[in-house]
């Protein structure tokens, strides 16, 4: 039976650059990777593009949720995504008739979607790989509180509020190693009077003053809330960020960063502009007896440090029953570890702290996948109680390795990974929050 020809006009999925805050969801749950960026732009390639919707629901500020009617032969192209400071308006029947003659206009009323390819990842002999995004949730667990977002920004009533410093701390150790430089800071924002409700796992999004190389305005730059429900000081309307100073990208070239840069040197009394908060599913649940396992490197420790901390609180207040803490917490080196030494002060019977390092001098590397290995008799039976919840956050390189390491853990315990897998997905116990 011959195959059905691919629709002449279709509805193509396209990312608002006004919108989109480059948080890289989208990029990193896209099964059939159709999703890609550069250092402006998130576009979305039409010709492997399977729609899915994977991308629509992850999405915090709805920018990915966009679509214009196209001959599929002048779809925009890449090139042309990557210009973009605002969407194209939607063109009517009589101009996509222009682009491609009458044949397309006369098709373009059924706007017939493009039939779904497998999304099973596949290696150059056939066989099926694992693939992390797989398991990831969308949806929060079910004892999570409601997070409100959006309540500033390029489509709101408000477009920015105005926070002032309250706080600019280092985290880390000063110095610089094999041309690295580890300086991460602890920034406290105060929003006065101007409400601005968050929860633990949700995230901001800062405008930095001034425009690009082209005069362009600075689009906000993402940061993970690193402090609890009610504040970095408790009963102000304040929150804190985890952030460090970018100097070079990942491949080592030097560059600046604009907003970790602009951040890192703020003084107590400067005010910044913010948008948000951003966030619905990376969320901590809330019922007694819920099991917390944080899998984390450098600053995806923010949303971590919030949880524990509001676990913290309510322990200390008494309100809280049982639940387990466990957190696997990777650097480079443990001069790079933000929160190195309030984490060590912490009782054991509290949370269960595990450090990896990369790249100590005369050790063998270590990774975060390789402490959960060796815990792997406890995740074995965390896995098993429907009680756990996971979160990983960081660099996009880790992504892969911790999640093959919990499939790792349950096939070696006898446990059925592809139904362990499902239910984690399915019942928002694990996220997965990387760039």
């Amino acid at each position: 039976m011959n195959a059905p020809a691919p629709a002449a006009v279709i509805k193509q999925h396209l990312i608002d650059p006004e919108i989109c805050i480059r948080c890289n969801t989208c990029e990193s749950i896209c099964p059939v990777q159709a999703i890609t960026h550069d250092s402006r732009n998130y576009v979305v390639d039409a010709e492997k593009c399977n729609w899915c919707n994977d991308c629509i629901s992850p999405c915090p500020t709805g920018s990915i949720d966009n679509y214009r009617t196209m001959p599929r032969i002048k779809a925009y192209s890449l090139a042309e995504q990557l210009t973009w400071d605002t969407l194209p308006v939607e063109l009517s029947a009589a101009e996509r008739a222009a682009l491609v003659g009458d044949e397309a206009a006369d098709v373009a009323t059924t706007e017939t979607e493009p039939e779904p390819v497998s999304e099973t990842p596949m290696d150059p002999t056939g066989q099926e790989t694992f693939k992390s995004a797989a398991y990831g949730s969308i949806i929060p667990p079910w004892s999570a509180a409601h997070a409100y977002t959006n309540l500033y920004g390029p489509k709101a009533a408000q477009k920015t509020v105005t926070a002032t410093v309250t706080g600019n701390v280092r985290v880390t150790e000063v110095g610089q190693q094999v041309g690295h430089d580890y300086d991460t800071h602890h920034i406290v924002l105060d929003f006065g009077a101007m409400p601005f409700p968050v929860l633990e796992g949700q995230s901001i999004g800062i405008v930095p003053p001034g425009t690009d190389a082209q005069g362009r305005p600075h689009h906000p730059r993402q940061y993970s809330i690193a402090s609890p429900r009610n504040g970095e000081r408790p009963g102000y309307n304040n929150l804190s960020l985890t952030i460090k100073r970018v100097l070079e990208d990942h491949s080592g070239q030097p560059v600046r960063g604009v907003a970790s840069n602009f951040m890192c040197d703020l003084q107590v009394g400067d005010t910044v502009e913010v948008i948000g908060p951003f966030g619905t599913s990376f969320l901590m649940p809330n019922h007694p007896k819920s099991n917390i396992v944080m899998i984390c490197t450098g600053t995806g420790s923010a949303p971590m440090r919030a949880m524990t901390e509001w676990r913290r609180r309510l322990r200390q207040s008494g309100k809280f029953e049982g639940g387990k803490l466990m957190l696997f917490f990777g650097a480079r080196t443990q001069a790079e570890l933000p929160y190195f030494g309030p984490l060590q002060n912490l009782p054991r019977v509290f949370i269960d702290t595990h450090f990896a390092f990369s790249r100590t001098p005369g050790q063998p590397k270590r990774y975060v996948q390789d402490a959960m290995r060796e815990r792997a008799a406890d995740l074995a039976v965390l896995l098993q109680d429907p009680n756990t919840y996971f979160y990983v956050c960081g660099l996009k390189s880790m992504e892969e390795g911790v999640v093959l390491a919990l499939h790792d853990v349950a096939t070696q315990a006898g446990l059925n990974w592809d139904a362990i897998g499902a239910a984690l997905k399915r019942e928002g116990r694990l996220h997965l929050e990387t760039y």
